[in-house]
């Protein structure tokens, strides 16, 4: 821990009086959509298989961890030391099979306990609804994907994939229905429909929707450059290019990239 108490001696140190006057005017408040940015860094970092550059996220976002025990230790409400202690506590609560007696089958019986025992924990116990922990906050994407996995280990859900698809079917037929009447608020809410189940779809293939869709804009991003490119070689503003042009060049690019 040599290190780690070295790393927290150093950030003590900038939010001291005669250190970083911007680290030391900072609160939990101002800094508190930096941990998210940092988040989608380090996921990005992840995507791109560059083991230093997920190296150096992995540091930027346990500097958020750290920014926010300082300040709060500066105002008396806890230490880093707590964060940690906390976490350990946790870890072997949530984890009966490995630091208890308890018997489990597979990872299924894991979330099951997990949720049941993150239920029974000091100020959890209050809440009404399995779907009541999951921030708003959340893109929606990612918060779709946990409702319906909440809903789902209390056996609400799907039989199968087959079900799913005929889901998104019909919400499709329901979205066109919609576009044809003009209506927007119809049209809103049935595009939510779709994208939700889509998502689910998602589950039931194993496959994480936010990952899926980025994997696809970066494809998106790189045949539009093709595009780009040739106009540039063509000298023709890009505005300029046909529909016929265009999808003529995204095709050759299809054939040569994979989806």
């Amino acid at each position: 821990m040599k290190d780690f108490d070295s790393l927290v001696e150093i950030f003590e140190r900038l939010r001291a009086p005669g250190g970083c006057p911007w680290d030391a005017r900072q609160t939990h408040e101002s800094i508190s959509r930096c941990a998210v940015e940092e988040a989608y860094e380090l996921v990005d970092a992840i995507d791109s298989g560059d083991l230093n550059h997920l190296r150096e996220e992995l540091g930027d976002l346990l500097l958020q961890v750290l920014f926010h025990s300082t300040i709060a230790k500066d105002l008396g409400e806890f230490t880093i030391r707590d964060v940690i202690n906390g976490l350990a506590d946790k870890l072997v609560y949530r984890h009966p099979h490995v630091f208890g007696t308890e018997e489990v089958a597979g990872s299924e019986d894991v979330i099951r306990n997990w949720e049941r025992l993150k239920r029974q924990e000091k100020g959890k116990a209050h809440r009404k609804s399995l779907l009541d922990g999951i921030p708003e906050i959340l893109p929606a994407l990612l918060q779709a994907r946990k409702i319906q996995s909440k809903a789902s280990r209390a056996g609400f859900d799907w039989q199968d994939h087959r079900g799913v698809i005929d889901k998104v079917k019909e919400e499709a037929d329901e979205l066109r229905e919609a576009m044809e009447r003009g209506n927007a608020q119809d049209i809103t809410a049935e595009i939510g429909d779709l994208l939700f189940s889509v998502v689910n779809l998602a589950r039931f293939a194993g496959v994480d929707p936010e990952t899926a869709l980025r994997r696809t804009n970066r494809t998106f991003r790189s045949r539009f450059r093709k595009i780009e490119e040739e106009a540039q070689r063509r000298g023709v503003p890009l505005e300029e290019m046909s529909l016929q042009e265009m999808d003529e060049i995204w095709q050759r690019a299809k054939d040569k990239t994979p989806s």
